[in-house]
């Protein structure tokens, strides 16, 4: 037995900071909340417990360090990649994010799924590293926005990518490409419904797939008891993905209210990214990429917020590499100076992103879940960025930072 003793905890159904904050721990669940400490006592002093937190977008086999930008596309390998993301990996949990979604590779892999194997390396703890939920390979058309040699404008026939690695078009390549995925350990797909900020080709929320091949990816996935997350920026492209009954949409940064209606009325859940707006640097980007920029970025800092207000459900994500590993907090000061409550945001951290990824073991602070837990040196309620200073991080009742 093991006891946690805190100024208080969150109970994140109420909304309130319980007084003090006393968790007792068992093998890697929640035994007891309150009451008198058993066992080993861990004395937090005046820290506030939270559930782990979520993040339902991230790329840890992308960014961190030693990468160097679109030349590591032609020049890491899969083991570079894959030592790389050990460490991204290691910085997301010290963060305080014990649980993430890996949203899709977009690299040459020769067909591994990457994400998978990190995962099972984590929870073999051989790692260390949040639990993973892993995308596999990103379903993309021949040039879609997470068609790799489009970013960089490579010459045909550089770095092409096979139907399982993702580049897939028309009916019958995408259901090939979603089989591939699930055969190998995706726990969910990821489909690229429309173009980007760094799509060198075509509008930023230009419909990419056609409303046929959405539905057979969908179908797919769902058949096999897998959701679907769509990269979608565009009005129509987002009203496309949710009719096809994509169940997520990432970004949604050029929603507008009719998208936001059929959202709410279909529980298709948003995961905004709304940092992006404030910290991805595009300042040396082609010039036609910094004009996308200046025209999304201003609406991904209203549309978040009126989604919110219309009853979307909400979920954190961070995009990151684009925000680095580790900084994965920063989006939820993001949400808060949008005009979400920081209750809000912890819920979209926490039980919407629970909820996201179907899973009920985690996401509160519970008798029987999973102890999967943070401290922060003050009331998140009040002050969210105390979540950019965890103090103490514990998954499945393992202590991995204790400051």
């Amino acid at each position: 037995m093991l006891t946690l003793l805190a100024a208080g905890y969150l109970d994140i159904d109420t909304g309130e900071i319980v007084r003090p904050g006393v968790i007792r721990i068992e093998g890697d669940r929640i035994v007891g909340l309150g009451g008198e400490p058993e066992g080993e006592i861990i004395d937090l002093g005046d820290a506030v417990l939270l559930p782990g937190l979520m993040d339902m977008e991230v790329n840890l086999l992308m960014g961190g360090r030693g990468e160097t930008g679109l030349a590591s596309s032609v020049q890491d390998d899969p083991p570079l990649r894959m030592l790389r993301a050990v460490g991204n990996a290691r910085r997301t949990l010290r963060a305080g994010f014990t649980t993430v979604r890996n949203l899709g590779l977009f690299v040459k892999t020769g067909g591994y799924l990457l994400d998978v194997a990190l995962g099972k390396a984590i929870d073999a703890g051989w790692v260390d590293g949040p639990r993973i939920v892993p995308a596999g390979h990103a379903i993309t058309p021949t040039g879609g926005h997470l068609d790799p040699t489009m970013f960089a404008a490579f010459a045909p026939h550089v770095l092409e990518l096979s139907i399982e690695e993702g580049i897939a078009n028309g009916v019958d390549e995408v259901r090939k490409a979603v089989r591939y995925q699930i055969k190998h350990g995706a726990q969910l797909i990821k489909v690229c419904v429309s173009g980007g900020v760094m799509s060198l080709t075509g509008a930023p929320g230009a419909q990419h797939y056609s409303s046929e091949e959405l539905r057979a990816i969908v179908d797919e996935a769902h058949r096999r008891g897998l959701r679907v997350a769509s990269h979608t920026h565009g009005a129509d492209a987002v009203r496309a993905a949710v009719e096809a009954g994509i169940d997520c949409i990432e970004h949604g940064f050029l929603i507008d209210d009719d998208a936001i209606a059929l959202m709410v009325e279909k529980g298709t859940y948003l995961v905004p990214t709304t940092r992006l707006a404030d910290a991805m640097d595009v300042s040396k980007a082609p010039p036609e990429l910094q004009a996308k920029a200046a025209q999304m970025f201003p609406r991904a800092r209203t549309s978040v917020l009126a989604a919110y207000k219309a009853g979307v459900k909400i979920a954190v994500g961070t995009d990151a590499p684009a925000i680095p590993h580790g900084r994965n907090a920063d989006e939820l000061v993001a949400l808060v100076d949008r005009g979400m409550s920081p209750l809000a945001v912890l819920r979209a951290a926490t039980t919407t992103a629970a909820e996201l990824i179907d899973v009920t073991d985690r996401g509160r602070l519970a008798e029987g879940l999973l102890a999967d837990i943070i401290a922060v040196p003050g009331d998140p309620l009040t002050d969210i960025t105390v979540t950019q200073r965890v103090r103490f991080v514990m998954k499945g009742g393992k202590v991995f930072v204790q400051n």
